[in-house]
């Protein structure tokens, strides 16, 4: 997957790799480059480190914007063929290069973050170098940013695999180089995860593997280009629950011993945390959304759901939008339908996420609506609670799955 490759201080092995996935991010990519840095310098001084940029090939300078930035430690430009492109496609390549370096450590950085500083490369690295193998990021994020891990990636992989991760897609992360050559080994390895399912398939992987998997807090909030919570969620959402779904069918002997979820260890609370930027949500949007996408799909629906949830999704889409509710458990049991319908081909996979996304509207309406007068801690206690019903839920899923 590799086409090209830029190492002009011939770097051949390092203990410590701090990746940038980016694809046209030249007006960006020099402040986590410049960040990483100086987290290297402060808080890595007498490990080897060096900063690898894995690029789909971009066109507007990326490439000379990230090594013309000033850095202390040697930098590696690495990118996709013409034409190749892809968050996961480039993690391959960081993959690749993390295992050929030797490397006892790799931390990922987006390339668009604004808000990291030289304590986000400590607190994702320094578990690495004890006793832990993956880290996933704790940000201090708006209630309504990322409403698709809220409502759906959170609560679903917890109740699969047992293991309480909050941020499963949260674009910042850290891996053992040991873990970085069985991400590269994995037969569950397919396009979508290539594209932008590589989030929370390295997630999952981890948590198949059993290997330790630590939270780490990373103080201030992630600011970066926010998606509107109503504009279309576009292929990232169908690579990412294709992603869940397809390791669903491929671990199912996995997934249907697991009863409840469990803890993950959290490294470095304490910190002081700052208020994170709002995001604004317009319910009327939602609304909108919801009523015209489900008005059009019920035959779809009659295919994929057991008919009491498609009766009581129709008395959903029934309301009115002043007091409207998508409860949390129809919602897991839409989830849940929506799962094996993929595994059994049901519908063609196109027609299935578009039949999904009005769903994940009316659901993100309902969460908006509960959540609107609370404030970020009120709201992980509803988010709490919904894992826990999604979890309660899950023998509904093993009686469909394994029974049809």
């Amino acid at each position: 997957m590799k086409a090209f490759e830029d190492n002009p201080e011939g770097v051949s092995s390092a203990e410590l790799v701090v990746g940038i996935p980016s694809y046209n991010e030249a007006s960006a990519i020099a402040t986590p480059t410049t960040q990483a840095d100086k987290g290297l310098s402060k808080f890595f001084p007498d490990r080897k480190g060096v900063i690898v940029n894995c690029d789909n090939n971009s066109p507007d300078g990326t490439r000379q914007t990230f090594l013309g930035t000033p850095t202390k430690h040697p930098k590696i430009y690495v990118s996709t063929p013409e034409g190749v492109t892809g968050k996961g496609n480039n993690l391959r390549n960081l993959f690749e290069k993390a295992v050929e370096l030797s490397a006892k450590a790799v931390i990922v950085v987006d390339a668009d973050i604004k808000s990291i500083t030289p304590q986000w490369v400590r607190n994702l690295a320094e578990p690495l170098f004890e006793d832990s193998s993956y880290v996933t990021p704790l940000y201090v994020r708006h209630k309504y940013d990322r409403l698709v891990n809220n409502v759906i990636v959170y609560p679903l992989t917890r109740a699969l695999y047992g293991r309480r991760v909050r941020q499963p897609i949260g674009g910042e992360f850290g891996f053992s180089g040991d873990l970085a050559r069985t991400f590269l080994e994995s037969d569950a390895w397919t396009k979508i995860v290539g594209e932008f399912g590589i989030d929370v398939w390295m997630t999952s992987i981890a948590m198949l593997n059993r290997v330790p998997v630590i939270q780490s807090f990373m103080g201030n909030p992630k600011i970066h280009r926010v998606r509107d919570p109503e504009s279309d969620p576009g292929p990232v959402f169908r690579c990412v629950i294709a992603t869940i779904f397809d390791l669903m069918c491929r671990h199912q002997d996995f997934w249907k011993e697991v009863k409840w979820s469990r803890p993950t260890r959290v490294f470095g609370f304490g910190a002081e945390v700052t208020v994170p930027p709002p995001v604004m949500v317009d319910l009327e949007a939602l609304w909108q959304k919801f009523l015209a996408g489900t008005g059009s799909r019920w035959d779809v629906y009659r295919e994929i759901l057991q008919e009491q949830t498609l009766g009581k999704l129709q008395e959903v889409a029934g309301l009115p939008k002043e007091g409207f509710e998508f409860p949390t458990v129809l919602w897991a049991r839409v989830l849940y339908d929506f799962s094996w319908a993929y595994r059994n081909r049901v519908v063609p996979p196109d027609e299935l996420f578009e039949a999904l996304v009005p769903l994940y509207f009316g659901r993100a309406l309902s969460f908006v609506i509960e959540t609107e007068a609370m404030n970020n801690q009120q709201v992980e206690e509803i988010i709490e609670d919904q894992c826990l019903q999604f979890e309660k839920t899950k023998p509904y899923l093993l009686e469909r799955w394994f029974s049809t």
